[in-house]
């Protein structure tokens, strides 16, 4: 399943630095690194999880490969979250009546 890969490429505290750095634009993976402590092939294999989930994507620009957040990842992300919004507001609102009551 897609969004378990997601899930689980997000999951690494590493990877989601990674992830929110490109959500700022377009890096390379020297770019990326800065500010991270880790060596250039632990970069190279945090981007092949993320772009194996569909998270990143890249692209060569003469001898450098940039990367950048792939919508379509994100979307898959939107969707999965969206069956789970309409379930909260009718909990909440079963919790404020079952407070209501108790109050009384």
């Amino acid at each position: 399943m897609v969004e378990n890969d997601i899930f689980k490429a997000l999951a690494d505290p590493t990877r989601r630095a990674i992830f929110e750095k490109l959500a700022a634009g377009r890096m390379n993976a020297s770019s990326l690194r800065s500010g991270l402590d880790i060596s250039q092939p632990a970069m190279s294999q945090h981007l092949a999880v993320l772009r194996n989930a569909g998270l990143v994507r890249e692209e060569r620009e003469g001898r450098f490969m940039n990367y950048e957040v792939d919508p379509d990842g994100l979307a898959l992300i939107a969707r999965w979250l969206s069956k789970y919004r309409a379930y909260w507001p009718a909990r909440i609102d079963a919790l404020k009546a079952l407070l209501k009551d108790m109050d009384q």
